[in-house]
């Protein structure tokens, strides 16, 4: 009988604890998804926000708004298509000049550096990453605009100056200073997230490429980033969202004047720099929704961009390390 009792209890005993072991699952579970959830939310009350705000604008231009060209606000008329070309064209520019820079860096300290510069290599693209925009900003504005202004646009407009893209006067403050700049703010983070991405090929497969008799070059190009691709497009894209958004540093070197020009040595202007250049100025009722609305065309393009983006991934990069998110 007593054994029973204490075999019973013992019963008794594992039950409860399996039960509070299964509450705790479902609670951290439960948790978990409540606070994934909540980053959709939070998107989503940001863009009811903006649209809210901008009812004046999207009732008065509708569809107009994005294909205007003018920003008057004397006679309030609003349109956004030279501050959406200007975020596009910019965000391009940084692009195609951090991803070799960044992609190779990465692979340097993954593959090719000693091991005693790897930790102080990363340390300085940390702190590169640290630096707040205005800093950038403001050292653009004073040091790197006037030296591109001086020396690197007469010899880049000389020896590709009949290329519409480096055509007319040059201007220090344009479109290729603010994606210079851009470009300096987004090589830490997809350096960063490359060199992760990197780092987490499995070794066999440089140890089999190494065992079929491939240099350091075919090992690298063929068993790494072959591997890789859909994790390094993942970290573009990462910057590509960072680019997009970026405000202060822009609103210093870019020029900000609503216009649409071929040539990327013109001043132009994005969609956060207006925004925040305007709001100060913003006395009517249709001017403030205007500018409620650029943003909401920002979220619009910033969505839509990383949604192509995805598409892409999908269709061209193939099977390979997922992007970390």
């Amino acid at each position: 009988m007593q054994a029973t009792a204490t075999t019973q209890n013992m019963n008794a005993l594992a039950g409860q604890r399996l039960s509070q072991r299964k509450f705790g699952d479902r609670a951290f579970r439960w948790f978990t998804l409540l606070m994934a959830l909540s980053v959709f939310v939070l998107i989503v009350l940001i863009g009811v926000k903006l649209a809210s705000g901008s009812q004046l604008a999207l009732n008065k231009f509708g569809w107009h708004f994005l294909t205007g060209t003018k920003w008057d606000p004397v006679h309030e008329n609003f349109g956004a298509l030279p501050q959406i070309y200007g975020t596009l064209v910019s965000s391009l520019i940084a692009i195609v000049i951090a991803v070799p820079l960044s992609i190779a860096t990465a692979v340097f300290l993954t593959e090719l550096a000693p091991l005693w510069m790897r930790q102080p290599l990363t340390i300085f693209i940390e702190l590169l990453a640290a630096v707040p925009s205005v800093i950038l900003g403001l050292w653009g504005m004073y040091v790197l605009v006037p030296w591109l202004h001086d020396h690197f646009y007469p010899s880049l407009k000389g020896t590709f100056g009949y290329l519409a893209i480096f055509s007319g006067p040059i201007s220090g403050n344009c479109m290729l200073s603010a994606g210079v700049i851009l470009a300096i703010m987004i090589v830490p983070i997809i350096t960063s997230v490359s060199r992760e991405i990197l780092r987490s090929v499995p070794g066999l497969q440089r140890e089999a490429a190494y065992a079929l008799g491939a240099t350091r070059w075919e090992v690298t190009r063929l068993a790494v980033l072959s591997y890789a691709k859909r994790g390094l497009f993942g970290a573009v894209i990462l910057g590509l969202g960072r680019a997009l958004g970026e405000t202060m540093a822009v609103l210093m070197v870019i020029g900000n004047t609503p216009q649409i020009k071929a040539s990327i040595l013109a001043p132009g202007t994005t969609l956060a720099g207006w925004s925040a250049l305007q709001f100060t100025e913003a006395d009517g009722a249709l001017y403030l929704s205007s500018l409620f609305e650029l943003g909401l065309v920002l979220l619009g393009v910033t969505v839509l961009v990383n949604a192509l983006a995805q598409l892409m991934l999908k269709t061209f990069a193939g099977p390979g390390v997922k992007p970390q998110h």
